[in-house]
């Protein structure tokens, strides 16, 4: 593993077929061996609306400013993409659905890796599953500013710096995992949260999440393999 591009998008909404569209792009090209920033990109992508305005503070008007720098950034954005074995991103489930063959974006044609839920972070201090400002501090990161693309794959860069296993924790990541479903009462359910486990998400109506068998062994608590 010698290049991976770090993404993130930001979005009108949670989904594409509700005719949500991503508004803002961002990669970093990372060199893996060298532990370094190769190459960066973001470019806003326009939109008359922008029903999550409240949460990534882009305005429509905004995204419609520059409208001719978007072809070439979209190019250096797939330029790097080029030179990539693997496609980055925190909770990458919601990136990579974005990334369609005829869509806005088209597919990347690279395997994703999730820092979210495939990367297991020595040093993350929320047990389950940390957000991209919570890892950023855990690893003694400078945050400033969150939801906009560029910053939150900064923040991630950054983070990649600063640990030293970072090759070996990339290829555990691409290791196969299974869904499992908690067996335990509604009273203990904060141990689930505890143990990065979601609710009514990657199994319905049950707390469930994708482990390796050996993790799922460690637990500590009984759970299930769940058939998705």
């Amino acid at each position: 593993m010698k290049k991976i591009l770090i993404v993130d998008t930001e979005t009108t909404g949670l989904d594409p077929t509700d005719g949500a569209v991503v508004i803002e792009l961002a990669g970093i090209l990372f060199d893996v061996e060298l532990r370094d920033v190769v190459a960066q990109c973001s470019v806003l992508l326009p939109s008359e609306t922008n029903g999550a305005e409240s949460v990534n503070q882009i305005r429509p008007e905004l995204t419609r400013s520059a409208p001719r720098l978007m072809a070439p950034m979209l190019k250096a954005f797939y330029a790097m993409a080029y030179q990539a074995d693997y496609a980055v991103a925190h909770n990458a489930e919601f990136d990579r659905k974005w990334f369609v063959d005829g869509g806005r974006l088209p597919a990347l044609g690279l395997q994703w890796i999730c820092t979210m839920d495939d990367v297991r972070w020595p040093r993350n201090t929320k047990r389950g599953r940390p957000s991209v400002v919570s890892l950023a501090l855990d690893y003694g990161v400078p945050v400033w500013s969150a939801h906009r693309a560029l910053t939150d794959c900064v923040y991630l860069a950054e983070v990649m710096k600063r640990e030293p296993d970072l090759t070996r924790l990339l290829i555990e990541a691409l290791e196969p995992r299974k869904v499992y479903v908690a067996m335990l009462p509604y009273e203990k359910r904060q141990q689930c949260k505890d143990a990065g486990f979601v609710w009514d998400q990657i199994v319905a109506k049950a707390w469930a999440r994708k482990l390796r068998p050996s993790e799922a062994e460690q637990l500590g608590f009984p759970v299930r393999e769940a058939a998705v």
